[in-house]
């Protein structure tokens, strides 16, 4: 048999990047409707969606508990989450809308105790560990969407097609967020647009 790289054939096509979920094991297959196991989903994501929260708070104790109160929501529904193609992509977007509600809670009790004179004791002080880091402290700066894309998209590496698919938005609409938050960061960073990609 002939080497195809000197009969002038094309080489082989390259395999389509691997579904994360494919080898996690199935609680039933009838047809072509499948559940997922919560328990394989929780150990193939659980990790991951700790890391982005993280990024996205700034805290490592308000991640762990986002993270768990997400996938306790989709344990609640794992019914119908269980049959979703990616049930990890669910539960990020649930984290990622816990994790805009605590900053925005957080914010307004801030207000509040500066309003009154006080001065806030609550700040979690691992935000100031995390807070050295330049990037995801200048990415906590931007607005709430950006902040969700940017994370996905270079703290998991995911596709624009990955990332419109986990927040449930137009890929055309990813690519702006990004475009948007590169030029945003660029300037408080200080660096070239064009080294952020």
């Amino acid at each position: 048999m002939d080497d195809p790289t000197t009969t002038g054939a094309p080489p082989p096509p390259l395999d389509p990047e691997p579904d994360p979920h494919r080898d996690l094991p199935l609680v039933f297959e009838i047809g072509h409707g499948r559940t997922y196991a919560f328990d394989a989903v929780f150990r193939a994501d659980h990790r991951a969606i700790v890391a982005l929260v993280w990024a996205l708070s700034g805290s490592r104790a308000v991640a762990e508990e986002i993270t768990q109160e997400a996938f306790l929501k989709a344990h609640v529904r794992w019914d119908r989450i269980g049959r979703y193609d990616n049930p990890g992509a669910w539960v990020r977007r649930v984290a990622i809308n816990l994790a805009t509600s605590n900053r925005r809670r957080g914010q307004a009790e801030e207000r509040a105790l500066g309003r009154i004179g006080g001065v806030s004791e609550a700040a979690d002080r691992t935000a100031d560990v995390v807070g050295a880091d330049r990037f995801w402290s200048a990415v906590r700066t931007l607005p709430e969407r950006q902040q969700a894309v940017v994370a996905l998209h270079y703290l998991e590496d995911r596709s624009v097609v990955d990332v419109a698919e986990v927040l449930g938005i137009a890929e055309g609409t990813v690519k702006a967020h990004l475009h948007k938050a590169r030029a945003a960061l660029a300037a408080r960073l200080v660096i070239d647009p064009e080294d952020a990609r």
